[in-house]
């Protein structure tokens, strides 16, 4: 996997973010989701690389990147401490602006970062989510039962930690095999590298404070810039499953595109044939839809 990356630890100032650097172009950065590391970019990331310097990140708490204390606000692990991370990395790299796409929790990071760093961001790529806040206003039985990770492990510590590390197997087993996923996109070596954060302590607590902030102060926070009519300034495409929720659970809202729209100026998209982990399933489809979106800027 990666072949041609080269991997790099590099400190923010507040962690350390482990990533993979490769290609040639402009700039590209892809983030993750839950339960993924960087890895999940294994397949779209090299064929990005023939057009855009491609670098994949592991968020703060997840995979190879450092686990910095939280506070009982949880402030360290909210999406804009996450976003800082990310825009340190970058500039380090010689980015102060970049292309950024986010699948599920990197999303969330992703628009945190296009909100609160305008300048860093030529684009922004949200892949199987809605804003925080609007998945919350909406949250009913359907979001309780089919999204349980956000109330389970937005719970006090240590009820998640407990549970989790004790069969973080099983837990990566419901999450791929689940949500609409194919499950043999996902071999035995890549479901053991999944496990491995869950079973360290300091990364699976740092990852349940992430879920904690993000039923608290991302919400917040994306209240807040909602109310003051704050938006994303640069364009925005938008990409979910087709066999997921976000199409049929907000189609009186208008659906995606309509909700982002109220978050942005300029959006575009649509469905995917796959399930929640499209770019892990349908890694050229994906890929080449992101070029097409991030090559359009060129």
């Amino acid at each position: 996997m990666f072949a041609g990356f080269e991997p790099l630890l590099v400190p923010t100032g507040e962690t350390t973010i482990f990533l993979r650097r490769g290609g040639e172009g402009p700039p590209l950065l892809l983030l993750h989701g839950f339960p993924e590391t960087h890895l999940m970019w294994r397949d779209v990331a090299p064929l990005l690389a023939r057009r855009f310097t491609v670098v994949c990140a592991d968020l703060r708490g997840y995979g190879r990147s450092g686990c910095p204390p939280s506070a009982p606000d949880h402030a360290p692990y909210a999406k804009d401490a996450m976003a800082r991370d990310m825009v340190a990395a970058m500039a380090q790299l010689g980015f102060p602006c970049f292309g950024l796409a986010g699948h599920d929790r990197g999303g969330r990071v992703a628009y945190r970062l296009a909100l609160d760093h305008p300048a860093r961001v030529s684009r922004l790529a949200a892949l199987d989510i809605i804003p925080t806040e609007e998945a919350w206003a909406r949250a009913e039985a359907r979001f309780a039962l089919g999204y349980w990770l956000w109330s389970l492990l937005a719970q006090p510590a240590p009820l998640p930690e407990r549970l989790i590390g004790a069969s973080p197997e099983a837990v990566i087993d419901v999450a791929l095999d689940g949500w609409g996923s194919a499950p043999a996109a996902f071999d035995g070596a890549l479901r053991r590298a999944y496990a491995q954060a869950l079973r360290d302590p300091a990364h699976l607590h740092a990852i349940c404070e992430e879920y904690r902030a993000a039923a608290t102060l991302d919400r917040q926070q994306d209240a807040a810039d909602h109310r003051a009519g704050r938006r994303i300034a640069c364009p925005v495409l938008v990409l979910w499953s087709g066999s997921g929720p976000l199409g049929a659970w907000y189609e009186t809202a208008g659906g995606p595109l309509d909700l982002w729209r109220g978050w942005a100026r300029e959006v575009e998209g649509g469905p995917v044939a796959a399930g929640h982990f499209f770019p892990e399933e349908q890694p050229a489809e994906t890929a080449a839809a992101l070029a097409r979106f991030f090559g359009a800027a060129a």
